[in-house]
Parts: structure tokens; C-alpha cells; sequence
């Protein structure tokens, strides 16, 4: 499990990572406002977030449940989309609890391309993350 698969970047992006990707994007449904920031910005915020989330021990276990929520959507999905849609509830839920920062940060990597060099660069930047599950 690597915590880049929460924002959908990393090569390969497993599954459950893409499912939560699309969760994120559905369940925070905050339209981008203004300009999509650039590449350096989305660095400079990856940055940030994984910072903040690092810093505060509630934020990283709220994370590391969000990844475990994660894997079983992935299961759920296909199968009982009641409990895929009882999962997507509870893994919003713990989104907001990771602040805006976190919510505009999957927001804006929405529009960059996972395989860019850029999102490779991001996904390396968020990949830290999942090693503080690990634990």
C-alpha cells in the first residue's frame, strides 16, 4: 500500500488506490476553484499535506484508516455496492477530518496525469505517508 495510491499517482496505480481516487473526487465534490495551480505549487502542497499529516499523530492514523477503508471499497465495489457506499461515506468522513489541505490537494491532482513526470515527482513526495502505516 503506498500513500501516493490515495492520490492515484505512482506506477503502477493499484486498484484500490484508483477506486479511492474516485471516491475522493466524488465524496469532497469541492469544485476547483480559480486556476488549476501549477506543478510546483501541487509539489510545494504535496509537501505540505504529507507535513502536516506526519506531524500529527491523529491525522496519521485518520490516513492510515483511510487506506484501509480503501482496500475494502476496492473489494466492495463490484460486489455490494450498499457496503462500497457505506465505505465511501466513512472515507469522506475521514478526508475532512485530514483538513482542506488535504481536500483541495486531491482536488487539484485530479487534472495531472499520474505517469507525467510531474505526478511521479508528486507521488514520491506523498509515498512517505504509507511507510508511517507501516508502523
Amino acid at each position: 500500500m503506498a500513500a501516493n495510491h490515495i492520490f492515484g499517482l505512482g506506477n503502477p496505480v493499484p486498484t484500490a488506490t484508483a477506486t479511492l481516487v474516485a471516491a475522493i473526487l466524488v465524496i469532497s465534490a469541492m469544485p476547483a476553484q480559480g486556476q488549476q495551480p501549477s506543478a510546483d505549487q501541487l509539489k510545494a502542497n504535496a509537501q505540505k499535506v504529507v507535513s502536516i499529516i506526519k506531524g500529527d499523530k491523529a491525522k496519521t492514523q485518520t490516513y492510515c484508516h483511510l487506506l484501509q477503508f480503501s482496500d475494502e471499497f476496492d473489494q466492495f465495489e463490484q460486489k455490494d455496492r450498499k457496503k462500497a457506499d457505506d465505505l465511501s461515506q466513512k472515507i469522506g468522513e475521514l478526508e475532512k477530518t485530514l483538513g482542506p489541505e488535504y481536500l483541495a490537494l486531491a482536488d487539484n491532482l485530479n487534472n495531472m496525469d499520474p505517469n507525467s513526470r510531474e505526478g511521479q515527482e508528486i507521488a514520491s513526495i506523498i509515498a512517505g505517508l504509507d511507510k508511517s502505516c507501516e508502523d
